[in-house]
């Protein structure tokens, strides 16, 4: 496996496993930098939202980087306020032309915001069926929201972007999307570096001879889960990419399972309601 290798979606696209976050990278140049120094480092899975304020900057990178737009992987999404059926196909529209593209890869409902996801999610089945999405998905959502929005959907979700790393594991939520389909996707793996220290970590990267962020990536992609390293150190973003070389057994597998404490670094879905 490497930077190219791909998952299969429920509707036969293919996302690579590993991509790069752009959450927190400044507009203009410095985004334009990190994602250029990623393509450089063979990424090709970019990961963006209307949120971020940033896709003008990973557009420009792209486009400026002369790879094929068909040998890349891009997500976007919507965010809370452009939600609703017009306003969604409006916020697409903009997102599109900042990216400088005729479609996105994956678009995602960034939050579940009650009462007007469903609306969100039948834009997103229009663009879908247009082609202006390759595949469609949710960011956020928990068990519940699922079956509450695929009890009406008629497109399946192909992706659910969440927080998860080993101190929120989720596990019930796991294995809902296996059961159903969906593609798991994970945001902030390396916990924002705020556990890289944490002594099973630190025991495994001496252990494997690998850093403790690469350990973290190692395990999401063992369980199965797409992951979204995010830097803008060059060094950085080259050894995120290195996690292919290695594997964690099932005894590591256990003991960084067993850190879960259901500790979370960003907002719980329900209080974005």
């Amino acid at each position: 496996m490497d930077l190219t290798s791909t998952a299969k979606l429920n509707n036969g696209v293919e996302i690579p496993w590993v991509g790069f976050g752009v959450f927190q990278v400044e507009p203009g140049k410095e985004v334009e930098q990190a994602v250029t120094r990623a393509l450089e480092a063979g990424y090709r899975h970019i990961d963006t939202a209307s949120f971020y304020r940033n896709e003008d900057g990973v557009g420009k990178a792209i486009k400026e980087s002369g790879i094929s737009r068909s040998d890349l992987f891009v997500t976007t999404k919507v965010w809370n306020d452009e939600q609703g059926y017009d306003k969604t196909l409006e916020a697409f529209e903009q997102s599109l032309n900042r990216l400088q593209m005729d479609y996105v890869d994956l678009y995602l409902v960034h939050w579940p915001i009650k009462g007007t996801y469903k609306d969100t999610w039948r834009a997103f089945e229009k663009l879908y069926d247009e082609g202006k999405a390759r595949a469609i998905g949710v960011s956020n959502f928990l068990t519940h929201h699922l079956e509450d929005l695929m009890a009406d959907a008629r497109v399946a979700p192909m992706v659910n972007q969440v927080e998860f790393h080993p101190f929120l594991l989720q596990k019930e939520l796991l294995d809902f999307d296996r059961e159903h389909g969906i593609q798991h996707e994970a945001w902030s793996p390396l916990t924002r570096a705020r556990f890289l220290d944490n002594e099973v970590i630190q025991d495994l990267a001496a252990k494997h001879k690998h850093t403790p962020a690469q350990i973290l990536l190692r395990w999401d992609l063992q369980h199965g889960v797409v992951t979204l390293p995010r830097s803008t150190n060059r060094d950085r973003i080259r050894e995120n990419s290195e996690v292919f070389g290695f594997e964690l057994s099932a005894e590591d597998m256990g003991r960084l399972d067993g850190l879960d404490t259901a500790t979370r670094i960003g907002p719980h879905p329900d209080q974005m309601s």
